[in-house]
């Protein structure tokens, strides 16, 4: 959904990246040990420091990209590495948030399911060379989400966290069945 804001967000990104001289990859796993960061803070129960590390490392996930194709050349061991680091780096937010008492159990499972779900149906309807970037809650919706319920739990009431993350399980849910029902439609 925010996909359609592309071009907007490069404008910003792009004279960013065009001054860093680091590869894409070293970026990407930059990206990675801020969102680790980011699921330690969360689990020590700081949601301030959970949140400013998660949008650092949202931030820095936008960057790899625009330094690959503005610097280096874009490979296929580049996108997949971000592509195994990102779901490595959604997995271990949430750990972080359940482990810091902001959802329950089951609640993090759930969201850790529906993140799973809604890549697992993009990776194997692209195994059938169908583009599947469809979905009201893609990955960077997902940060946006989690990163509401961090400011309204920490202004607010903790309880904004464990609601966010309702939010993002059943909308990941519901990303998976727009995309399942997206390639349905090709296929047929």
């Amino acid at each position: 959904m925010l996909n359609q804001f592309r071009p907007v967000i490069r404008r910003f990104i792009d004279p960013i990246a065009d001054r860093i001289a680091l590869p894409a990859d070293y970026i990407t796993l930059t990206g990675f040990l801020v969102a680790c960061a980011a699921s330690a803070g969360y689990a020590s129960g700081s949601l301030i420091t959970g949140a400013a590390l998660l949008a650092a490392s949202g931030f820095i996930d936008v960057l790899d990209g625009a330094v690959a194709r503005r610097r280096f050349r874009p490979t296929a061991f580049g996108g997949f590495l971000d592509s195994t680091l990102d779901r490595l780096s959604d997995g271990i937010i949430i750990i972080g948030i359940t482990a810091g008492g902001f959802t329950g159990l089951l609640t993090g499972l759930l969201a850790l399911h529906s993140g799973l779900m809604v890549s697992y149906v993009r990776a194997r309807a692209e195994s059938l060379g169908i583009e599947c970037a469809v979905g009201i809650a893609e990955r960077a919706e997902r940060i946006i989400i989690i990163l509401a319920g961090s400011l309204a739990g920490y202004l607010i009431h903790p309880w904004f966290m464990d609601a966010a993350i309702i939010v993002l399980a059943a909308l990941g849910y519901f990303t998976m069945t727009q995309r399942m029902i997206y390639v349905w439609q090709r296929l047929k």
